[in-house]
């Protein structure tokens, strides 16, 4: 199952105690105080993994504590740090503090690190409180505690291209048409039941990455069906394609862009203002030619020619890879 929000519990270590202890040696009978510092306590930072694409190795662990930090020693000798600890997460992670809902980072490069919970001071040993008034101090500091806290992990894929449209509407198919991406496909609605990354190759030196979530339905926004609970995964994206099955004899074209575009403008209102392309599915089965006219009507009443593939045939899909190819470039330059 994909996992893409989860709540963690951090627990960085504490500073270790400082010591209390005195120099004692043969012809040194006023050592002096001699009390080492306690260690560091651990921290815990969160870090971007670029192979990482869920959330699911924290299925089964949600608490994590750093290593606490050793007490001081005589002879001055320091405590040992606490053993720090680093968890990877997948590119596109937003992180928020689940007490409060501050916004805590969000990762979008590969390495990219943020520590989320700071681990104790060390206490300091009583070396350090000597003075011409105090010559012998007989305390020394307890170690800091180290921050305790909830995190919030929410996972938001990146891709340029995000595929939006009605369950059985061809997004996987055109998914497995031009990238290496093989996802489930059958003549049934919500067979995608978690999003789908697919890269999509145009030569040598162009690709772009294409995100397939779960078909949306009417009321999606309000909880109906599964999609609507994984449109965090194409926010990002840089444009839309909207895919309308023209061979459903049940939906009629208008109907199926007015459903889902109010859909997004529930879910986001930056959603819905992305770039969004209308591409006609399931050319090669289309029985009723009207259909056909009414839908590219319907484009160039946005402003948008026509787009017809087939996942079957393969007629237009290369095209279609080609104009999105060039409109993301226009897309990147602005």
């Amino acid at each position: 199952m994909f996992l893409d929000h989860l709540t963690l519990h951090l627990e960085a270590g504490h500073g270790g105690p400082g010591a209390t202890s005195f120099r004692r040696e043969k012809f040194a009978e006023k050592g002096g105080p001699d009390g080492g510092d306690g260690g560091l306590g651990g921290s815990i930072a969160i870090r971007a993994d670029q192979g990482l694409n869920t959330l699911n190795p924290f299925r089964n662990q949600r608490t994590f504590c750093a290593g606490r930090g050793g007490p001081g020693a005589g002879g001055l000798c320091s405590g040992s740090d606490g053993e720090s600890l680093v968890l990877d997460v997948p590119l596109g992670t937003v992180l928020r503090d689940a007490a409060s809902g501050e916004f805590l980072a969000e990762l979008l490069e590969p390495g990219q690190t943020v520590c989320v919970a700071r681990g104790g001071r060390g206490g300091q040993g009583n070396n350090h409180f000597k003075s011409s008034t105090n010559r012998t101090p007989r305390h020394s500091q307890p170690g800091e505690e180290g921050e305790v806290r909830d995190v919030d992990l929410e996972l938001k894929l990146i891709a340029d291209v995000g595929l939006l449209g009605f369950p059985n509407a061809g997004k996987s198919t055109l998914v497995s048409r031009v990238s290496a991406a093989r996802p489930k496909i059958a003549n049934y609605p919500f067979t995608t039941l978690e999003p789908q990354l697919g890269v999509v190759a145009v030569d040598e030196l162009v690709s772009f990455v294409i995100a397939d979530i779960p078909g949306l339905i009417e009321g999606a926004a309000g909880g109906a069906g599964l999609g609507i609970q994984f449109l965090r995964h194409v926010e990002r994206t840089r444009m839309l394609l909207h895919l309308v099955d023209l061979a459903d004899p049940m939906v009629e074209p208008e109907q199926a862009v007015k459903v889902i575009q109010d859909e997004l403008k529930a879910f986001s209102p930056v959603l819905a203002a992305k770039p969004c392309w209308l591409v006609g599915t399931k050319l090669d089965a289309l029985q009723d030619p009207d259909r056909r006219i009414r839908f590219e009507a319907l484009c160039r009443a946005r402003g948008q020619e026509p787009i017809l593939i087939s996942g079957v045939t393969g007629e237009g899909i290369r095209p279609l890879v080609f104009a999105v190819a060039d409109a993301l470039a226009e897309l990147r330059k602005a």
